[in-house]
């Protein structure tokens, strides 16, 4: 499903976002809401929001929208490489680099670029993805000189989307660890 915010809906507060996502679901999967029970998992309190009777009107509206659905609101669990992946971001490299430590940069805007004194940098490009056949995970490395390494992998696991881009994560750290790859930036794509 996909749905580009009006100009007003981008005014919306986070929460507001999360329920508003969960209304635009259920409107055009109304046969699936209707028939099954519902779960949601997500970290941030949207039923103590959506059940507050100081709602705001459209909050209030959506409260009672999804009110004739069985909509059940867990927490989310924490995968093993969705920790990984939060220990990248939390914990950037610090300034002071030995020398052969891998960097890693999570941001688009230092992509090709190198120092006049260091090693030249690597882009790290990543997708995983899973379905019934089973999943897999590609990835791509390219150098500032746009000399290019892909490996695709399949994955000999049952995975979820999110499983099969970690994996992706991983392999492509090791491939850049193997090959003494000193700058890299990882770029996710959305």
């Amino acid at each position: 499903m996909s749905k580009r915010l009006a100009d007003a809906e981008t005014r919306y507060k986070s929460l507001e976002k999360l329920a508003y996502a969960l209304i635009l679901a259920s409107r055009k999967l109304r046969l699936y809401f209707q028939a099954h029970r519902i779960e949601v998992r997500t970290s941030y309190p949207l039923k103590q929001i959506m059940h507050q009777p100081e709602s705001s009107g459209r909050m209030l509206k959506w409260t009672v929208e999804l009110g004739q659905f069985e909509v059940d609101y867990k927490p989310r669990t924490t995968i093993k490489g969705q920790a990984l992946a939060d220990f990248i971001l939390e914990f950037p490299p610090h300034q002071e680099v030995n020398p052969g430590a891998l960097v890693v940069i999570p941001s688009t805007e230092a992509v090709g670029l190198e120092s006049q004194n260091s090693a030249p940098w690597w882009s790290l490009f990543m997708d995983g993805a899973s379905n019934g056949d089973g999943a897999g995970a590609g990835i791509e490395l390219i150098s500032s000189e746009a000399h290019k390494i892909r490996r695709a992998t399949h994955l000999a696991f049952y995975a979820t989307n999110n499983d099969a881009e970690y994996e992706a994560l991983i392999n492509g750290l090791k491939l850049a660890v193997e090959i003494k790859v000193k700058n890299l930036n990882v770029l996710v794509t959305p």
